[in-house]
């Protein structure tokens, strides 16, 4: 039976790339994000690949909206098999530029939109005793750069998150798989998005050397989704082949 794949931040990047591999399984995607418009689109595209597709505009920063969206999936579909914590965003600049605008959109989005997603989808996963979480972290939750303080201490927390889960459903044994994703620099629109000139134009220099498609992280989520329901990749880090660090 195909599986009911939840993703959030659906509308580009990761979440789109990956709507559209696992289409092409055959895959029952509930697509949220911000941008009715490119989620109506992408919703035709899943179809047009083999796949179903409902969406429902969502804010992560907003619980009820992403409560809707878990609702939107059992409704349609029955179940929730996979949810994709994928929505973020990447405001970056030295502390003392005092950006605390971007600091609470970080936390808001990065941390507290996954927290909110799990939250949404554990009930149902617990009820079906089973269920597959994965969330997006970043290389940038593993080391640290000078400029990157807030975007860097989300992404850290997304791994104690994700590891706290994990070990949360197997003492429950509930047969909940947790996978932790983090990327290197990959070809999304999260460096456009950027407020900061200067840690724009840097960063852009950076991703334009070495920045890989965003296939490559739609491709190691299936492959995660996809083994065994015995078997949970926990944790994985892919960068590009030349990325240092």
């Amino acid at each position: 039976m195909s599986k009911v794949i939840v993703i959030t931040g659906a509308s580009s990047g990761i979440g789109e790339a990956t709507a559209k591999i696992l289409a092409k399984d055959g895959g029952k995607i509930v697509l949220g994000a911000r941008r009715e418009d490119k989620l109506k689109k992408l919703a035709e595209e899943v179809k047009n690949l083999g796949g179903e597709a409902v969406y429902s505009v969502t804010d992560v920063t907003k619980v009820e909206e992403v409560e809707a969206l878990a609702k939107l999936a059992i409704d349609t579909f029955g179940k929730i098999d996979v949810w994709l914590n994928n929505a973020g965003i990447m405001p970056s600049s030295p502390m003392i530029k005092k950006d605390i605008k971007s600091w609470d959109a970080i936390i808001d989005t990065n941390i507290k939109g996954v927290m909110y997603g799990i939250g949404a989808a554990l009930p149902y996963m617990y009820k079906q005793k089973s269920g597959h979480i994965i969330n997006i972290s970043s290389v940038a939750g593993h080391i640290i750069h000078a400029g990157n303080a807030a975007y860097a201490a989300s992404k850290w927390a997304v791994r104690a998150i994700s590891d706290t889960l994990r070990q949360e459903v197997a003492q429950d044994n509930v047969n909940i798989r947790v996978t932790n994703v983090s990327p290197g620099a990959i070809n999304t629109e999260l460096v456009s998005s950027l407020p900061d000139s200067e840690s724009k134009k840097r960063l852009q220099q950076f991703y334009d050397a070495y920045a890989i498609p965003v296939e490559r992280i739609a491709l190691t989520i299936k492959q995660a989704i996809d083994m065994d329901e015995d078997t949970a990749w926990n944790e994985i880090i892919i960068r590009p082949t030349k990325q240092v660090l």
